[in-house]
Protein backbone atom coordinates (compact mmCIF):
# COMPACT_ATOMS: atom_id res chain seq x y z
CA UNK A 1 0.00 0.00 0.00
CA UNK A 2 2.39 2.56 0.86
CA UNK A 3 4.34 1.91 -2.63
CA UNK A 4 1.05 2.19 -4.60
CA UNK A 5 0.13 5.54 -2.43
CA UNK A 6 1.65 8.00 -4.06
CA UNK A 7 -0.07 7.22 -7.37
CA UNK A 8 -3.23 8.89 -5.75
CA UNK A 9 -1.54 12.22 -5.94
CA UNK A 10 -0.85 11.88 -9.61
CA UNK A 11 -3.23 14.57 -11.26
CA UNK A 12 -1.03 16.79 -8.64
CA UNK A 13 1.97 15.94 -10.21
CA UNK A 14 0.20 16.61 -13.42
CA UNK A 15 -1.13 19.58 -12.93
CA UNK A 16 2.80 20.99 -11.46
CA UNK A 17 4.19 19.06 -15.04
CA UNK A 18 1.34 21.37 -17.05
CA UNK A 19 2.38 24.59 -15.20
CA UNK A 20 5.94 23.86 -15.22
CA UNK A 21 9.23 22.68 -16.98
CA UNK A 22 8.56 18.46 -15.99
CA UNK A 23 11.75 17.47 -17.54
CA UNK A 24 13.14 17.31 -14.15
CA UNK A 25 10.65 15.16 -12.81
CA UNK A 26 11.41 12.92 -15.24
CA UNK A 27 14.87 12.68 -14.98
CA UNK A 28 15.50 12.30 -11.36
CA UNK A 29 12.76 9.10 -11.12
CA UNK A 30 15.17 6.41 -11.75
CA UNK A 31 17.89 7.95 -9.21
CA UNK A 32 15.30 8.29 -6.62
CA UNK A 33 13.39 5.21 -7.20
CA UNK A 34 16.89 2.87 -7.67
CA UNK A 35 18.44 4.57 -4.45
CA UNK A 36 15.27 3.85 -2.08
CA UNK A 37 14.50 0.40 -3.91
CA UNK A 38 18.35 -0.38 -2.97
CA UNK A 39 18.14 0.35 0.58
CA UNK A 40 15.28 -1.80 1.77
CA UNK A 41 17.88 -4.69 2.64
CA UNK A 42 19.82 -2.25 5.15
CA UNK A 43 16.48 -0.75 6.58
CA UNK A 44 17.16 -0.79 10.46
CA UNK A 45 13.42 -0.44 11.24
CA UNK A 46 9.94 -1.13 10.19
CA UNK A 47 9.34 3.13 9.70
CA UNK A 48 12.38 3.39 7.73
CA UNK A 49 11.25 0.91 5.84
CA UNK A 50 7.86 2.38 5.18
CA UNK A 51 9.44 5.41 4.15
CA UNK A 52 11.85 3.74 1.55
CA UNK A 53 8.62 2.44 -0.15
CA UNK A 54 6.62 5.69 0.04
CA UNK A 55 9.56 7.37 -1.73
CA UNK A 56 9.92 4.61 -4.15
CA UNK A 57 6.28 5.74 -5.18
CA UNK A 58 6.74 8.69 -5.54
CA UNK A 59 10.07 8.36 -7.87
CA UNK A 60 7.57 6.07 -10.19
CA UNK A 61 4.77 9.22 -9.91
CA UNK A 62 7.18 11.39 -11.35
CA UNK A 63 7.87 9.48 -13.74
CA UNK A 64 5.02 7.71 -15.40
CA UNK A 65 2.75 11.13 -15.44
CA UNK A 66 4.90 13.43 -17.36
CA UNK A 67 6.94 10.73 -19.94
CA UNK A 68 3.53 10.02 -22.05
CA UNK A 69 3.66 13.77 -22.29
CA UNK A 70 6.97 13.68 -23.51
CA UNK A 71 6.35 10.75 -26.08
CA UNK A 72 3.71 12.12 -27.94
CA UNK A 73 5.58 15.46 -28.52
CA UNK A 74 8.72 12.95 -29.98
CA UNK A 75 6.69 11.11 -31.90
CA UNK A 76 4.83 13.15 -34.15
CA UNK A 77 1.86 11.16 -35.86
CA UNK A 78 2.82 8.00 -34.74
CA UNK A 79 1.90 8.27 -31.15
CA UNK A 80 0.88 4.67 -30.94
CA UNK A 81 4.52 3.19 -31.72
CA UNK A 82 5.97 5.71 -29.63
CA UNK A 83 3.91 4.69 -26.60
CA UNK A 84 4.33 0.75 -27.67
CA UNK A 85 8.06 1.27 -27.49
CA UNK A 86 7.81 3.52 -23.96
CA UNK A 87 5.73 0.51 -23.11
CA UNK A 88 8.19 -2.19 -24.57
CA UNK A 89 10.86 -1.19 -22.55
CA UNK A 90 8.84 -1.22 -19.12
CA UNK A 91 7.50 -4.63 -19.88
CA UNK A 92 11.22 -5.69 -20.55
CA UNK A 93 12.14 -3.95 -17.21
CA UNK A 94 9.41 -6.27 -15.53
CA UNK A 95 10.66 -9.46 -17.23
CA UNK A 96 14.55 -8.53 -16.37
CA UNK A 97 14.16 -6.90 -13.38
CA UNK A 98 13.50 -10.08 -10.81
CA UNK A 99 16.50 -11.88 -11.86
CA UNK A 100 18.60 -8.98 -11.56
CA UNK A 101 17.34 -8.64 -8.23
CA UNK A 102 17.77 -12.26 -7.16
CA UNK A 103 21.46 -12.42 -8.78
CA UNK A 104 22.09 -9.40 -6.70
CA UNK A 105 20.60 -10.84 -3.67
CA UNK A 106 22.68 -14.15 -4.40
CA UNK A 107 25.92 -12.24 -4.50
CA UNK A 108 25.32 -9.94 -2.24
CA UNK A 109 22.40 -11.02 0.56
CA UNK A 110 19.28 -8.47 0.13
CA UNK A 111 22.06 -5.69 2.82
CA UNK A 112 23.97 -5.59 -0.46
CA UNK A 113 21.58 -4.36 -3.04
CA UNK A 114 22.38 -0.73 -2.30
CA UNK A 115 25.50 -1.40 -4.94
CA UNK A 116 22.95 -1.85 -7.85
CA UNK A 117 22.25 2.04 -6.65
CA UNK A 118 24.72 3.50 -9.88
CA UNK A 119 22.48 1.98 -12.47
CA UNK A 120 19.77 4.21 -11.33
CA UNK A 121 22.08 7.26 -11.40
CA UNK A 122 23.28 6.43 -14.44
CA UNK A 123 19.75 5.98 -16.43
CA UNK A 124 18.71 9.50 -14.90
CA UNK A 125 22.44 11.05 -16.60
CA UNK A 126 21.24 9.43 -19.73
CA UNK A 127 17.92 10.62 -19.60
CA UNK A 128 19.39 13.90 -18.80
CA UNK A 129 21.47 14.14 -22.55
CA UNK A 130 18.23 12.83 -24.11
CA UNK A 131 16.00 15.55 -22.32
CA UNK A 132 18.19 18.87 -22.58
CA UNK A 133 17.05 19.84 -26.36
CA UNK A 134 13.47 19.11 -25.40
CA UNK A 135 11.70 22.34 -24.78
CA UNK A 136 9.22 21.31 -22.33
CA UNK A 137 8.01 24.80 -20.87
CA UNK A 138 6.42 26.19 -24.49
CA UNK A 139 3.36 25.27 -24.47
CA UNK A 140 2.47 24.95 -20.68
CA UNK A 141 2.59 29.06 -20.10
CA UNK A 142 -0.61 30.73 -19.75
CA UNK A 143 -3.19 27.95 -18.74
CA UNK A 144 -6.50 29.51 -19.14
CA UNK A 145 -8.76 26.45 -18.90
CA UNK A 146 -9.53 25.60 -15.28
CA UNK A 147 -9.04 22.26 -14.20
CA UNK A 148 -12.71 22.18 -13.29
CA UNK A 149 -13.82 23.07 -16.48
CA UNK A 150 -11.24 20.37 -17.79
CA UNK A 151 -12.34 17.64 -16.07
CA UNK A 152 -15.89 18.29 -16.41
CA UNK A 153 -15.49 17.83 -19.58
CA UNK A 154 -13.76 14.87 -20.32
CA UNK A 155 -16.07 12.94 -17.24
CA UNK A 156 -17.72 10.92 -19.56
CA UNK A 157 -14.03 9.70 -20.94
CA UNK A 158 -13.00 9.16 -17.90
CA UNK A 159 -15.99 7.31 -16.66
CA UNK A 160 -15.40 4.88 -19.70
CA UNK A 161 -11.84 4.47 -19.26
CA UNK A 162 -12.67 3.23 -15.85
CA UNK A 163 -15.19 1.10 -16.82
CA UNK A 164 -12.83 -0.56 -19.24
CA UNK A 165 -9.99 -0.73 -16.41
CA UNK A 166 -12.72 -2.38 -13.97
CA UNK A 167 -13.60 -4.83 -16.29
CA UNK A 168 -10.17 -5.60 -18.10
CA UNK A 169 -8.63 -5.40 -14.49
CA UNK A 170 -10.19 -8.45 -13.34
CA UNK A 171 -7.93 -11.10 -15.46
CA UNK A 172 -4.87 -9.18 -15.11
CA UNK A 173 -4.92 -9.26 -11.61
CA UNK A 174 -5.90 -12.68 -11.73
CA UNK A 175 -2.87 -13.53 -14.45
CA UNK A 176 -0.09 -11.15 -12.76
CA UNK A 177 -1.03 -11.47 -8.96
CA UNK A 178 -2.26 -14.87 -8.46
CA UNK A 179 -0.33 -16.65 -11.27
CA UNK A 180 2.11 -18.46 -9.23
CA UNK A 181 -0.51 -19.47 -6.83
CA UNK A 182 -2.49 -20.89 -9.37
CA UNK A 183 0.15 -23.02 -11.29
CA UNK A 184 1.47 -24.45 -7.49
CA UNK A 185 -2.41 -25.18 -6.89
CA UNK A 186 -2.13 -27.15 -10.01
CA UNK A 187 0.44 -29.05 -9.18
CA UNK A 188 3.42 -27.51 -10.46
CA UNK A 189 6.77 -26.26 -8.82
CA UNK A 190 7.04 -23.05 -7.09
CA UNK A 191 9.75 -22.40 -9.50
CA UNK A 192 7.52 -23.19 -12.31
CA UNK A 193 4.74 -20.53 -11.03
CA UNK A 194 7.47 -18.12 -11.07
CA UNK A 195 8.94 -19.40 -14.96
CA UNK A 196 5.20 -18.94 -15.76
CA UNK A 197 5.08 -15.38 -14.85
CA UNK A 198 8.38 -14.33 -16.43
CA UNK A 199 7.07 -16.12 -19.84
CA UNK A 200 3.75 -14.06 -19.35
CA UNK A 201 5.70 -10.68 -19.13
CA UNK A 202 8.10 -11.15 -21.71
CA UNK A 203 5.14 -11.79 -24.04
CA UNK A 204 3.55 -9.34 -22.85
CA UNK A 205 6.49 -7.13 -24.23
CA UNK A 206 5.84 -8.23 -27.53
CA UNK A 207 2.08 -7.57 -27.58
CA UNK A 208 2.86 -3.91 -26.13
CA UNK A 209 5.11 -3.11 -29.22
CA UNK A 210 2.82 -4.69 -31.67
CA UNK A 211 -0.54 -3.54 -30.80
CA UNK A 212 0.87 -0.14 -30.00
CA UNK A 213 2.15 0.04 -33.83
CA UNK A 214 -0.88 -1.31 -35.18
CA UNK A 215 -2.98 1.24 -33.93
CA UNK A 216 -1.64 3.85 -35.71
CA UNK A 217 -2.87 2.32 -38.89
CA UNK A 218 -6.03 0.54 -37.85
CA UNK A 219 -7.30 3.14 -35.27
CA UNK A 220 -7.38 2.92 -31.57
CA UNK A 221 -10.53 1.20 -31.28
CA UNK A 222 -10.30 -1.35 -33.19
CA UNK A 223 -6.99 -2.74 -31.90
CA UNK A 224 -8.76 -2.66 -28.04
CA UNK A 225 -12.12 -4.22 -29.50
CA UNK A 226 -9.87 -7.05 -30.91
CA UNK A 227 -7.57 -7.41 -27.74
CA UNK A 228 -11.60 -7.47 -25.49
CA UNK A 229 -12.71 -10.29 -27.81
CA UNK A 230 -9.75 -12.30 -28.18
CA UNK A 231 -8.14 -12.58 -24.63
CA UNK A 232 -11.32 -13.72 -22.44
CA UNK A 233 -11.01 -16.78 -24.95
CA UNK A 234 -7.25 -17.59 -23.59
CA UNK A 235 -8.04 -17.13 -20.37
CA UNK A 236 -11.31 -19.43 -20.57
CA UNK A 237 -9.07 -22.14 -21.94
CA UNK A 238 -6.22 -21.57 -19.67
CA UNK A 239 -8.50 -22.36 -16.76
CA UNK A 240 -10.47 -25.42 -18.41
CA UNK A 241 -7.26 -26.68 -19.79
CA UNK A 242 -5.39 -30.25 -18.50
CA UNK A 243 -2.14 -28.19 -18.46
CA UNK A 244 -0.79 -29.63 -21.43
CA UNK A 245 -1.66 -26.17 -23.79
CA UNK A 246 -0.45 -23.83 -20.65
CA UNK A 247 2.87 -22.58 -21.47
CA UNK A 248 1.64 -21.62 -25.48
CA UNK A 249 -1.50 -20.08 -23.90
CA UNK A 250 0.37 -18.04 -21.31
CA UNK A 251 2.17 -16.89 -24.52
CA UNK A 252 -0.77 -15.82 -26.09
CA UNK A 253 -2.10 -14.10 -22.85
CA UNK A 254 0.87 -12.29 -22.09
CA UNK A 255 1.09 -11.02 -25.79
CA UNK A 256 -2.81 -9.81 -25.23
CA UNK A 257 -2.89 -8.96 -21.55
CA UNK A 258 -0.63 -5.40 -21.39
CA UNK A 259 -1.17 -5.04 -25.38
CA UNK A 260 -4.31 -2.60 -24.46
CA UNK A 261 -2.03 0.29 -21.89
CA UNK A 262 -0.55 1.83 -25.01
CA UNK A 263 -3.48 2.12 -26.75
CA UNK A 264 -5.22 3.74 -24.01
CA UNK A 265 -2.16 5.74 -23.52
CA UNK A 266 -2.51 6.50 -26.91
CA UNK A 267 -6.16 7.58 -26.55
CA UNK A 268 -5.34 9.68 -23.41
CA UNK A 269 -2.66 11.27 -25.78
CA UNK A 270 -5.05 11.77 -28.52
CA UNK A 271 -7.20 14.26 -26.60
CA UNK A 272 -6.94 17.87 -27.67
CA UNK A 273 -6.43 19.63 -24.27
CA UNK A 274 -3.93 22.59 -22.55
CA UNK A 275 -3.49 19.76 -19.43
CA UNK A 276 -1.95 16.71 -20.75
CA UNK A 277 -0.29 16.12 -18.04
CA UNK A 278 -3.75 16.25 -15.07
CA UNK A 279 -5.65 14.31 -18.15
CA UNK A 280 -2.79 11.77 -17.70
CA UNK A 281 -2.53 11.83 -14.05
CA UNK A 282 -6.16 11.13 -13.93
CA UNK A 283 -5.60 8.44 -16.26
CA UNK A 284 -2.91 6.80 -13.98
CA UNK A 285 -4.95 7.18 -10.76
CA UNK A 286 -7.71 5.84 -12.68
CA UNK A 287 -5.89 2.68 -13.73
CA UNK A 288 -4.29 2.23 -9.86
CA UNK A 289 -8.08 2.42 -8.30
CA UNK A 290 -9.30 -0.08 -10.30
CA UNK A 291 -6.56 -2.54 -10.22
CA UNK A 292 -6.71 -2.13 -6.72
CA UNK A 293 -10.08 -3.20 -6.78
CA UNK A 294 -9.90 -6.11 -8.81
CA UNK A 295 -7.20 -7.57 -6.98
CA UNK A 296 -8.79 -6.94 -3.85
CA UNK A 297 -11.86 -8.52 -5.61
CA UNK A 298 -10.43 -11.20 -7.19
CA UNK A 299 -8.46 -12.56 -4.34
CA UNK A 300 -12.09 -12.72 -1.90
CA UNK A 301 -13.53 -14.26 -4.61
CA UNK A 302 -11.04 -16.88 -5.29
CA UNK A 303 -11.47 -17.99 -1.40
CA UNK A 304 -15.30 -18.45 -1.92
CA UNK A 305 -15.33 -20.24 -5.04
CA UNK A 306 -11.55 -21.59 -5.54
CA UNK A 307 -9.08 -20.00 -7.78
CA UNK A 308 -9.83 -22.33 -11.04
CA UNK A 309 -13.26 -20.80 -11.58
CA UNK A 310 -12.07 -17.11 -10.09
CA UNK A 311 -9.84 -17.36 -13.86
CA UNK A 312 -13.34 -18.55 -15.65
CA UNK A 313 -15.34 -15.64 -14.25
CA UNK A 314 -12.68 -13.22 -14.98
CA UNK A 315 -12.77 -14.06 -18.45
CA UNK A 316 -16.35 -13.74 -18.29
CA UNK A 317 -16.07 -10.22 -16.92
CA UNK A 318 -13.75 -9.43 -18.96
CA UNK A 319 -16.40 -9.27 -21.90
CA UNK A 320 -17.88 -6.31 -19.51
CA UNK A 321 -15.38 -3.63 -21.05
CA UNK A 322 -16.49 -4.43 -24.90
CA UNK A 323 -19.47 -2.24 -24.64
CA UNK A 324 -17.43 0.39 -23.07
CA UNK A 325 -14.94 0.18 -25.79
CA UNK A 326 -17.26 0.61 -28.32
CA UNK A 327 -18.89 3.80 -27.03
CA UNK A 328 -14.91 5.54 -26.97
CA UNK A 329 -14.43 8.07 -29.71
CA UNK A 330 -12.78 7.19 -32.94
CA UNK A 331 -10.21 10.02 -32.72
Amino acid sequence: MLQRLPALFNPVVGIIADKKDFRPFIIMAPAITAISMSLLGAAPTYTVLAILLFTMGIGSTLFHVPSPVIIKRVAGDRVGKGLSLYMLGGETARTLGPLVILGAVSLWGLEGTYRLIPLGIIASLVLYSKLSHINSSREVANKRIGLKSTFKKHLVFFTILASIAFFSGFMKSALTVFLPTYMHLQGKSLWMGGAALVILQFAGAGGTLFFGSISDRIGRKPSLLIIAITSPVFMWLLAAGNGFFTIPILVIMGFLLFASTPVLLAIVQDINSERPAFINGIYMSITFLMGALAVMLVGIISDWIGLGNTYKLSAVLALGAIPFISMLPDR
